[in-house]
């Protein structure tokens, strides 16, 4: 069983959520708080057809219409699911591993597609809730902006409305980090959670090891490398073979810069937002802000190298550069998916979903190697517990109930459905959905799983090493201005310490006012 590197969050027990009292008693009060609550979407996109484009669109309908109501004619009951595109481009396979999870035929279900950037669904949801919509019955929420939704009572409190034989099963089969997203501070759950995320470095195996390394003999796939080795082995790599890029990533000054990919950058040099992991939940206006740390800056100059090479005036000594085109600035998941999947590209930072697009066999098959997210200096050498080594971003996903539904109890037999671990491994062969309970991490159908269960033992020391954003009142605000300042300072409009400077600055003023 594994744990994250935050210490609080142990996945086999009951826990409550991270969140302070006082945090979250301001977040009952903040009634926009979620409005640009960064998360990342963790594949919560259109991964399926491949096309990149954010789609809203029902299976029954042309688009997503906030009228549509769940019904009941001829003895059935038709519950609306508010999910991502990837499950609505496979409805009738995830409908069926529902009925043979056990859901009665009795109950249809319509499965509407979700905008691929996470602020955007969020929007939506904020507008439906807010307007007491009886639909969608059940939303899927991202781990990152849930908890906002349980402050202003727009959930249903599942510790009141299950069973509590069903509700001590969700304390205790579920991994804690992710619980604890979907939790008031009384440790009530207010969602399920549907899957973990954790991003990986995905790279072509076949041109690293023409390129003369030798991935399997150094153990990549658990032990990973470091920055700097990774920056020589793609360029290497990236010469020899005459892709277009070396490495493609996500760096536009959105939510998943600010809670993900930026993140792990300066984690993995032993660098944090707020004095280290035991500070991100807060207390607000009481913590260090430690942006301006030279860990941060040298995991700015590192990327900044990356894109402009040991010619950039605030490149980092000894990594290789150029390896990355400046319109990674401009880059979300999907963009930044399309040119690896095309051949385009060496190595790419993603989510699980991913994976089971590039390891199909019509892409890139056994070829396709997945490695932790590279470490700038070893654990040992970081300044701050739980930083420095390989590091990952936690994020996923929770599956909730509108308490405005009109068909509770039938949306309730859909959720209870979806905690089957049937349907659930069924979600991961289908879709690459990682199993939100350790005890099936490890299970012989996950083992066995096209594509994906190559890849578990990676993926595993991804979940032991995971760093969860600070989510707590003030982040909405927070995110959008790291997002804008670390994209200001990697395209060169600021110099990396100035871009920092100004962002302690901020976020010192936001804590204050929160």
């Amino acid at each position: 069983m594994w744990q994250t590197k935050m210490a609080n969050n142990q996945p086999d027990s009951t826990v409550s959520s991270p969140v302070s009292r006082r945090t979250f008693v301001k977040a009952v009060g903040g009634t926009g708080a979620a409005a640009g609550l960064a998360g990342c979407t963790g594949g919560g996109g259109n991964g399926n057809n491949q096309s990149g484009k954010t789609t809203e669109k029902s299976t029954t309908t042309s688009s997503m219409s906030t009228t549509t109501s769940s019904s009941s004619s001829g003895g059935k009951t038709t519950i609306s699911w508010a999910a991502n595109p990837q499950m609505s481009d496979n409805a009738d396979k995830v409908k069926e591993a529902l009925y043979n999870a056990g859901l009665s035929k009795d109950i249809e279900i319509k499965l509407i597609s979700g905008a691929w950037e996470t602020g955007k669904r969020q929007q939506k949801y904020q507008l439906w809730l807010s307007q007491q919509k009886a639909t969608p019955d059940l939303l899927l929420m991202d781990s990152g902006w849930t908890i906002p939704f349980i402050a202003r009572n727009q959930l249903m409190n599942l510790s009141d409305a299950l069973s509590g034989d069903v509700v001590k099963g969700i304390q205790n089969d579920y991994f804690g980090s992710s619980l604890s997203s979907a939790q008031d501070h009384d440790g009530n759950v207010f969602g399920v959670p549907f899957f973990p995320a954790l991003p990986t470095m995905q790279y072509r195996k076949d041109l690293v090891k023409k390129a003369g390394y030798d991935p399997e003999g150094e153990d990549w796939a658990t032990k990973g490398i470091s920055w700097k080795k990774f920056s020589e082995v793609t360029a290497k790599t990236k010469k020899q073979a005459g892709t277009k890029y070396g490495f493609t990533f996500q760096a536009k000054a959105y939510e998943g810069l600010s809670c993900c990919d930026f993140n792990e950058w300066m984690s993995s040099f032993g660098g944090a937002y707020f004095g280290g992991l035991d500070n991100l939940f807060g207390p607000i206006g009481d913590r260090p802000i430690t942006v301006d740390e030279k860990p941060v800056l040298d995991a700015i100059k590192m990327v900044r190298t990356f894109i402009n090479g040991q010619s950039d005036p605030h490149s980092l000594d000894g990594y290789t550069g150029n390896i990355a085109p400046e319109s990674v600035l401009q880059w979300s998941e999907e963009t930044s998916r399309k040119p690896f999947t095309n051949g385009d590209a060496v190595m790419h930072r993603n989510w699980p979903y991913s994976i089971k697009i590039n390891g199909k066999d019509k892409n890139f098959g056994t070829d396709l190697g997945v490695m932790p997210v590279p470490w700038g200096v070893k654990a040992s050498d970081a300044k701050y517990k739980g930083t420095g080594g390989v590091v990952a971003s936690l994020g996923g996903w929770n599956n909730t109930v509108n308490p405005s539904t009109e068909h509770k109890e039938a949306a309730l037999e859909v959720l209870k459905t979806t905690m089957t671990d049937s349907f659930i491994l069924d979600m991961f062969e289908l879709i690459g959905y990682l199993p939100p309970k350790p005890k099936l991490f490890n299970s012989d159908k996950a083992k066995s799983a096209p594509v994906m269960g190559r890849y578990m033992d990676t993926l595993k020391v991804a979940g032991e090493n995971a760093v969860p954003r600070p989510v707590t009142v003030a982040w909405p605000s927070e995110s959008t201005k790291i997002s804008q300042d670390v994209n200001a300072a990697l395209g060169g409009q600021m110099s990396p310490s100035d871009a920092m400077s100004k962002l302690k600055q901020q976020l010192n003023a936001i804590e204050q006012s929160a």
